[in-house]
């Protein structure tokens, strides 16, 4: 495992996108993720709560729900199943930043101990609208939350990504100091237990390159990268970039969860196809 301070992983982005190729970030939920991700070129790995239930089978949406302590979790996956398994790709913890029970100051810095090389808010609120998003912003839990501990982080010198799902929240991260914008479009399509209903590829890219413009306006040098809703495979990813040319692409399910899905089914299906010998 390394551990990397802010400026060395802008600077190994720097680097690949002077290579003339995209960022590309993972999650990881597992170690096996984790490793094979890392070989496949990721550049940063982030390990989200949710992925341990997504790799259980279950719903990403599982990861803003109360079966656990998300911070917690996230903690122990990186301690104990992440980061003993890396070798050179900076690990991002996604950290809770509504959670009321922390003493956030005190957690990143638990955060940075462990070894991680920076933080993402993970789970948002942003996933969350309607009523109950209401309430939650006028309870003190809202995305400001969020955007209070990216600030801290980066008056910590942490590096720092996160999710932003509208030009308003672009705005608010940018301002926080956030070096990584990730334009979320929903929850990603595909796979069984996927999104089914999205937003298009056109309505994807003019989403994002509305945010990543009142982002750079604020802050010309963050970097944006897209994810979820219907871009789920490369080719999605090429389709988007073309239209909203943008630095890169973070997977979580589409980077762990249906490469699982479709590999065991059907090697396990060409194995059950085999006939008996007589």
């Amino acid at each position: 495992m390394k551990q990397y301070t802010r400026q060395e992983v802008l600077a190994r982005l720097h680097a690949k996108l002077d290579s003339g190729h995209i960022l590309v970030a993972g999650g990881a939920g597992t170690g096996i993720s984790a490793k094979f991700e890392e070989e496949g070129g990721a550049d940063l790995l982030l390990v989200f709560n949710s992925g341990r239930y997504r790799m259980h089978g279950l719903g990403s949406l599982s990861g803003l729900m109360a079966y656990g302590d998300a911070n917690a979790i996230a903690l122990e996956m990186g301690e104990r199943q992440i980061l003993p398994i890396v070798r050179e790709v900076p690990v991002i913890c996604s950290v809770n930043g509504t959670d009321p029970t922390r003493v956030m100051s005190r957690f990143l810095k638990q955060v940075i101990d462990a070894g991680f090389s920076g933080v993402n808010n993970f789970p948002t609120v942003g996933l969350i609208d309607g009523t109950f998003r209401k309430a939650l912003e006028s309870t003190g839990m809202g995305y400001g939350k969020e955007v209070e501990m990216i600030a801290l982080a980066h008056q910590m010198d942490i590096f720092t990504m996160a999710y932003a799902f509208s030009v308003k929240e672009a705005q608010m991260m940018a301002e926080a100091g956030v070096d990584l914008l990730l334009v979320h479009v929903g929850l990603t399509a595909g796979g069984s237990i996927g999104a089914e209903d999205t937003l298009s590829i056109a309505q994807s890219a003019a989403l994002i390159a509305e945010m990543r413009d009142a982002a750079r306006a604020i802050n010309p040098a963050i970097l944006t990268l897209c994810h979820g809703g219907p871009i789920s495979t490369p080719e999605d990813v090429e389709a988007v970039l073309k239209l909203a040319p943008v630095e890169g692409f973070v997977g979580a399910s589409s980077m762990e969860r249906l490469p699982v899905e479709k590999g065991i089914r059907e090697t396990t299906a060409r194995f059950a196809a085999i006939k008996t010998v007589k």
